[in-house]
C-alpha cells in the first residue's frame, strides 16, 4: 500500500467514523429527547448548585427555568447535529465513493463547522451557567470533542501529499 492510499483510507476510516458517531447522538437525541431536554434544562436551572452541599453565588442570577427554553437549546442542538451527520455522510459518500477529498471536502468540513457549533454551543452555554464547578467532566468532553474537531479539520484540509 502506498503512502497516498494509506492517508486516503485513514482519512476514509475517520469520515465513516465521524459520520456514525455524529449519528448516533442524533438517534440518541431524538429517542431520548425528554431526557435530553432535562439534562440542558438542569444545567440552564443550574440545579448541581442546589445539591447538597449546595453553592450560593452571585452566578446563580443567570439560572433559567424555562422549559420552554430548555427545548428551544436542545432543538438548536439537534438541528446541528442533524447537519452534521448529514454533511458528514454526504462527505463520506464523496470520499468513498465519487470524486475523492477534493468533492468530499466541503461537505466534512460542513459537518465539522455543524459539530463544532453545537460542541460550543453546550459549551459557552455550560460556561455562562458555571458548569465548571459541578459538571466538570462534561466541560472536559465538551473541550475533548472540540479538539477532536480541531484534528479532524486538519486531517481532510492539510495537503498530506
Amino acid at each position: 500500500m502506498s503512502a497516498a492510499d494509506s492517508i486516503w483510507l485513514f482519512q476514509a476510516v475517520h469520515a465513516a467514523g465521524l459520520s456514525i458517531w455524529l449519528s448516533i447522538a442524533v438517534i440518541n437525541n431524538l429517542q431520548a429527547f425528554h431526557a435530553s431536554v432535562a439534562a440542558v434544562g438542569g444545567t440552564m436551572a443550574m440545579a448541581p448548585f442546589r445539591q447538597e452541599p449546595r453553592i450560593d453565588i452571585p452566578l446563580l442570577t443567570r439560572a433559567i427555568d424555562s422549559v420552554t427554553l430548555h427545548r428551544l437549546a436542545m432543538l438548536l442542538v439537534l438541528a446541528l447535529q442533524i447537519l452534521a451527520s448529514v454533511s458528514g455522510w454526504i462527505g463520506s459518500y464523496e470520499l468513498l465513493a465519487a470524486d475523492g477529498l477534493p468533492g468530499a471536502r466541503p461537505w466534512l468540513n460542513l459537518a465539522l463547522c455543524s459539530f463544532a457549533a453545537f460542541i460550543f454551543a453546550m459549551h459557552l452555554g455550560g460556561l455562562w451557567f458555571a458548569y465548571w464547578i459541578r459538571q466538570g467532566e462534561l466541560q472536559l468532553t465538551h473541550i475533548s470533542l472540540l479538539l477532536w474537531v480541531l484534528a479532524a479539520f486538519f486531517l481532510f484540509n492539510f495537503p498530506w501529499a
